[in-house]
């Protein structure tokens, strides 16, 4: 079995580090001890829906892009939110993973107001949330990001937007929902997703870190590309 992120790794990083840096080092090399079976059930692999990439990635990037949304460069005070542990694989259609990919997310803060200048409760804008991170995927295809849980706004069910870039193909956008979130059944874009198997894909629990003594969770969503390396 793939080892889910789970709590030894989640208090490594509930020490404070001794600076962002280390953070963020520590942080990667985490992500890369959840991973360690390459192609394992690739029989049971469903691929993961392209969706819309909706119209609030940002229109100017932070000058902090890196995987940790929680701390913008090396502030003292965090993003308002419940602190997530968001890790997955990024696989091809055979299960293999697929290295040296960059995975971006994007999504609402705690008020629900996106890094875009046309967003709602731009008033309420929490500026201590990045809202944009980056990471390049791993030798086992595996990304971290240090997050929020994704709040509703006006319209949409919680969800967190992600965007897979490859060198030399195009790139892929889904979006990633809350197992369980009473709105997700009325959410238009997620219904939208036709074949049961894969709408399931895209939904995952969220879930509280054992003996975190802030309420930190952990999600796990892996992706799963419509391609093997040689096609």
């Amino acid at each position: 079995m793939i080892k889910q992120p789970d709590q030894p790794i989640m208090r490594m990083f509930a020490t404070p580090a001794n600076s962002r840096r280390l953070f963020l080092a520590q942080l990667a090399l985490g992500a890369a001890t959840l991973f360690t079976v390459p192609g394992a059930f690739a029989e049971e692999l469903t691929r993961t829906p392209a969706q819309t990439e909706g119209p609030f990635y940002p229109d100017k990037l932070p000058l902090d892009t890196d995987n940790d949304l929680i701390v913008i460069n090396d502030a003292t005070t965090p993003g308002v939110g419940e602190i997530t542990w968001l890790s997955g694989r990024l696989l091809d259609s055979r299960g293999e993973p697929i290295r040296n990919a960059t995975i971006e997310i994007w999504q609402a803060d705690n008020s629900g107001a996106y890094l875009h200048s046309r967003t709602g409760n731009k008033d309420k804008q929490d500026k201590n949330f990045q809202g944009f991170g980056r990471f390049l995927t791993g030798s086992t295809g595996e990304y971290l990001f240090r997050t929020i849980k994704p709040v509703p706004y006006p319209g949409r069910t919680p969800h967190i937007h992600f965007a897979v870039k490859i060198k030399g193909r195009s790139k892929f956008t889904t979006q990633c929902y809350i197992e369980g979130h009473p709105q997700n059944d009325r959410d238009g874009v997620l219904r939208g997703i036709k074949d049961a198997k894969q709408r399931a894909s895209v939904i995952v629990p969220f879930m509280p870190v054992k003996n975190s003594k802030i309420g930190e969770l952990a999600a796990k969503f892996d992706l799963v590309m419509g391609f093997t390396p040689e096609a």
